[in-house]
């Protein structure tokens, strides 16, 4: 055995922010929940079997940074006195990770989805700046 293996970790963490730094902020969940609701509307909108290809990867792509984000907020930032203040704070959550997954924006060009998804994180967004006052 390789004594500097010893020590290798077998896995690497990822993180929003390694210090943390204490920057969090909901409107990068809702950017990229409009330019997932602009994707599906220029998927509906084209004939293009190959911009419509492109399109789909696109909102995929998006959709996995909406959760990223989101995901970023409900466990770095809020804090238990925040989910006891706001009690609905963890299914709203839940139901805007989900919105952006295979059940949602992932797996849907319903225009109508992303709306919902984008209605999530505004509601989210809301208790997050009563929150920082």
């Amino acid at each position: 055995m390789n004594f500097k293996n010893l020590f290798k970790p077998e896995a690497i963490a990822h993180a929003h922010c390694d210090l943390p730094c204490g920057v969090y902020d909901p409107a990068q969940a809702k950017i990229e929940a409009l330019s997932i609701k602009a994707t599906m509307e220029k998927y509906a909108a084209s004939s293009d079997a190959d911009f419509k290809s492109r399109a789909v990867a696109i909102k995929e792509e998006r959709s996995e940074l909406v959760k990223h984000h989101l995901w970023v907020l409900w466990t770095d930032y809020f804090k238990p006195n925040h989910f006891e203040a706001y009690p609905q704070l963890h299914v709203l959550f839940n139901e805007a990770t989900k919105l952006a997954g295979a059940g949602g924006t992932k797996g849907s060009n319903d225009v109508a989805v992303a709306e919902k998804l984008i209605t999530k994180i505004d509601e989210i967004a809301e208790i997050f700046w009563a929150t920082k006052k």
